[in-house]
C-alpha cells in the first residue's frame, strides 16, 4: 500500500510542483491545501501517513500551529517546508516537534530522503509507544493479579487454619459430628483455592495460545439439563434455574470442557448476583439445523433478576480480573467472564450482553456446531 502524503502549501505552483515530485517518487498525494485550518480538516478526514507543511500560511493559524494540532490530535508526523531559516522561526518550529525541516528550494533527492527518514522515525516511535503501553498494561495486570490472589486466598486460608486449630485443640473432646463439620469446611476451602488456581492456569493457557479446542459429539440438551441440576444442588436450591430447549440438539459437535466453562460461569454469576428466591432463566435453542442451512448455530441465553451491570462497565466486562463497579462485597475474581470469552472465541462463536442496573442481566452465546472450516484451533 502506497504512502499517503498531505501537502500544505499556499503557493499554488509550488504546491503542484511538490505534488508532482512526490508522485514521481512513488507516494500518493490525495490533496494539496493552502491553509492551516484546511490542513487540520483534511488530516482528520484522510488520516495521511505524513504531512508536508509550509510554515508561513495565510489564514488564522500558521503551519507551526496547524502542525502542533495535527501531531497532538492525530499522531501524524509533520515535515516543515520553509524559505525561512531565522533563529526565531526555528525555535518556534522545534516546539511543534516536527519529523523534518526542508528549506526551499530543495532537490527531489533531498525531499525523498527527508520523507523516508520521517516515516521510519515515526514508525519506530509508534513501536516504542506500543511496547510501553503493553508494559503498562502488563504491570497493571500483575498488580491486579497479586491483589486478587491475596484477597481471594485469605478467606479460605483463614478457614483452614481456624478449623485445623480447633480440631487440634478440641478434637479429642468433640463428638464425631462436630469434627466432620470442620473437616468439611477445610475441604470446601481447599476446593475453593483449587478452583481459583485452575481458573488462573486456564487464563494463562488462553493468553499463551495453548488452550486447545477439541470438539466431540454431544447430546447438548442432556448436557445442559445435567449442568443446570448440578448448579441447582451446589446453590442448595436458593434460586430456581428454569431450563427450556428448542430444536434437535442430540448430535452436536462441541468442546465439552470449554462449553462447561462457558455455561457454568454464566450460571454461577447469574446465581451469585441475584437475590435469594429469584429465577435464573436458562434457554437453549438450535437455529438452522436443517441440511439446507450453511451455518447452523446453537444459542444459549442465561438471564437473571439480579443487580445488573452499569453501562460504563460493559465495555471492559471480559477483561481479565475486571469486575463491575457495583459488586460491593460479593466475592469474585474477575476471571469467570474472561474465561467465557476465550472459550467462546475458540468455538468461533459470539457473546452479547444486555443489562440494566437493578433489573438483571442477559447473556446470549451463539456457537456454530458444524462446518468448522478452520479445523482444530489451538
Amino acid at each position: 500500500m502506497s504512502v499517503k502524503i498531505l501537502v500544505v502549501e499556499d503557493e499554488v505552483i509550488i504546491g503542484m510542483d511538490i505534488r508532482k515530485s512526490l508522485k514521481n517518487l512513488g507516494y500518493e498525494v490525495p490533496a494539496v491545501v493552502a491553509t492551516g485550518e484546511k490542513a487540520i480538516e483534511q488530516a482528520a478526514e484522510m488520516q495521511p501517513d505524513l504531512v508536508l507543511m509550509d510554515i508561513m500560511l495565510k489564514g488564522k493559524i500558521d503551519g507551526i500551529a496547524a502542525a502542533d494540532q495535527i501531531r497532538s490530535r492525530f499522531n501524524i508526523p509533520v515535515v516543515f517546508l520553509t524559505a525561512h531559516t531565522d533563529l526565531s522561526t526555528l525555535e518556534r518550529a522545534k516546539k511543534a516537534e516536527p519529523f523534518g525541516y526542508i528549506v526551499k528550494p530543495f532537490e527531489e533527492r533531498e525531499l525523498h530522503t527527508t520523507v523516508e527518514i520521517a516515516l521510519a522515525r515515526h514508525k519506530a516511535e509508534s513501536e516504542v509507544r506500543k511496547a510501553l503501553q503493553k508494559e503498562r498494561e502488563l504491570n497493571e495486570l500483575k498488580s491486579r493479579f497479586v491483589s486478587m490472589v491475596s484477597h481471594e486466598f485469605r478467606t479460605p486460608m483463614s478457614t483452614i487454619l481456624f478449623s485445623a486449630g480447633l480440631l487440634e485443640t478440641y478434637g479429642p473432646k468433640w463428638p464425631e459430628e462436630k469434627k466432620v463439620t470442620h473437616l468439611h469446611r477445610i475441604q470446601s476451602a481447599v476446593q475453593q483455592m483449587t478452583g481459583l488456581l485452575e481458573d488462573i492456569l486456564l487464563i494463562g493457557k488462553a493468553e499463551a495460545g495453548k488452550l486447545e479446542f477439541k470438539p466431540v459429539p454431544l447430546d447438548l440438551e442432556q448436557f445442559c439439563r445435567e449442568l443446570a441440576a448440578e448448579m441447582q444442588i451446589t446453590d442448595q436450591n436458593k434460586h430456581r434455574i428454569n431450563f427450556v430447549s428448542q430444536g434437535a440438539l442430540t448430535d452436536v459437535s462441541m468442546d465439552e470442557k470449554l462449553l462447561r466453562h462457558i455455561l457454568s460461569n454464566l450460571l454461577s454469576n447469574a446465581i451469585k448476583y441475584s437475590p435469594q428466591g429469584s429465577i435464573v432463566y436458562f434457554e437453549l435453542t438450535c437455529l438452522g439445523n436443517g441440511a439446507e442451512e450453511k451455518s447452523p448455530v446453537v444459542m444459549f441465553r442465561i438471564q437473571d433478576e439480579g443487580i445488573g451491570i452499569p453501562p460504563e462497565d460493559l465495555q471492559r466486562l471480559f477483561e481479565t480480573f475486571y469486575r463491575a463497579t457495583n459488586v460491593g462485597t460479593i466475592q469474585g475474581t474477575g476471571l469467570g467472564l474472561a474465561i467465557v470469552k476465550r472459550a467462546v472465541d475458540l468455538h468461533g462463536g459470539e457473546i452479547a450482553v444486555e443489562s440494566e442496573v437493578g433489573a438483571g442481566t442477559r447473556f446470549t452465546v451463539t456457537l456454530p456446531y458444524s462446518g468448522w472450516g478452520a479445523g482444530e484451533r489451538n
